[in-house]
């Protein structure tokens, strides 16, 4: 975003942009350039034409500097996890020189804890995605020599934490700050403004508003994107109820030795939250239950553990300290909805 005061340094310029059609650079005559006016006086004496008296001043043109920073699109929606998330910018040099562009990156808004590695790319094909390629040239810390109107395309990446959740924000911040150009390969001095009168040599005026976290003619400029996180809010439920016993049979059952037992396993997603795929159960089953390989196990069921599908494995002795499990994969589990595994086990 630009701000008001960011635009209007710029108004001018480029309503003449827009209304000539002559070329024109829409932050006006570079700056060393040199104008010359010339002013003639003619004469007469006695009613002769004398020759005509001239003169000339010369003035070089200062250095205007000003920068924009812009972020491009809206929100970026992240995972918990995810790394080289990616947020775009647009920096722009709307000073009357070459500059050089200090650039960094920031966490403005947001739990520090659960964002981390932040680092600049240079976006070489402008399609405000990391390709390989910009990824294997490296991160960047500076623009060197950006022309005069020049816009380069950047992407900054971040790695996302784990514990984010659903509806965190990270709000990042990137500043562009104006460095003297013209030595290509390496960061020019930090552009600060003339004091004092005007010189006859080339003066330097900053003329920048003010940006998200910067301050207006101060030689730099910010704006703010957002990753938003995305993440799946998601619960697990395990019950157990018991079917029969070798007493009461289905009445009134109790677990007692020989009972059997049924063991449900839900997985709900919260709503509003990210779809939550690949989802595995694994259940380790206790020494004193014995699975029930005649039921089997029923994935995919509803939140009361009826009508699932017939799947899962059994794996004997494969968990903790040789403990049988109980494995399944369940379809995605997505915002609002709840699924779930069931088997039935005896009692030893």
């Amino acid at each position: 975003m630009k701000t008001n005061s960011q635009l209007l340094g710029a108004v001018s310029a480029f309503a003449l942009v827009v209304m000539s059609s002559a070329p024109a650079l829409a932050e006006g005559t570079s700056a060393g350039s040199t104008i010359t006016n010339n002013v003639s006086v003619s004469y007469d004496v006695g009613g002769v034409t004398q020759n005509a008296v001239t003169a000339s001043d010369t003035f070089t043109v200062d250095q205007r500097v000003n920068v924009n920073v812009e972020f491009i699109g809206a929100a970026t929606s992240v995972s918990p996890g995810q790394n080289d998330a990616v947020i775009a910018f647009d920096v722009t040099n709307l000073s009357n020189s070459i500059v050089d562009l200090d650039l960094s990156a920031a966490l403005t808004a947001g739990t520090g804890a659960n964002i981390a590695n932040f680092q600049i790319y240079l976006d070489s094909d402008g399609d405000r995605v990391l390709s390989a390629a910009e990824l294997a040239a490296g991160p960047i810390t500076y623009l060197d020599e950006v022309a005069e109107d020049g816009t380069v395309a950047v992407i900054v990446i971040a790695d996302i934490g784990l514990n984010a959740v659903n509806g965190d924000d990270f709000d990042v911040t990137l500043t562009a700050n104006a460095h003297a150009g013209g030595g290509t390969g390496s960061l020019g001095n930090e552009l600060v403004g003339t004091t004092g009168a005007n010189t006859n040599g080339v003066d330097t005026v900053l003329f920048d508003g003010a940006g998200a976290t910067d301050a207006a003619n101060a030689g730099d400029f910010s704006d703010t994107g957002t990753y938003t996180v995305a993440g799946a809010l998601v619960t697990v439920a395990k019950t157990s109820r018991v079917v029969s016993d070798p007493v009461n049979g289905t009445t009134n059952p109790k677990a007692i030795p020989g009972a059997t037992v049924e063991y449900c396993i839900t997985v709900s997603n919260a709503t509003g939250a990210a779809t939550a795929t690949n989802v595995d159960v694994t259940d380790d089953l206790p020494f004193d239950v014995t699975y029930d390989a005649v039921f089997g196990i029923f994935v995919d069921g509803n939140a009361s553990c009826t009508n699932g599908v017939s799947g899962g494995s059994f794996s004997a002795t494969t968990g903790p300290a040789g403990e049988d499990q109980v494995l399944g994969d369940l379809s995605d589990v997505a915002a609002g909805q709840t699924r779930s595994l069931y088997f039935q086990v005896e009692i030893n």
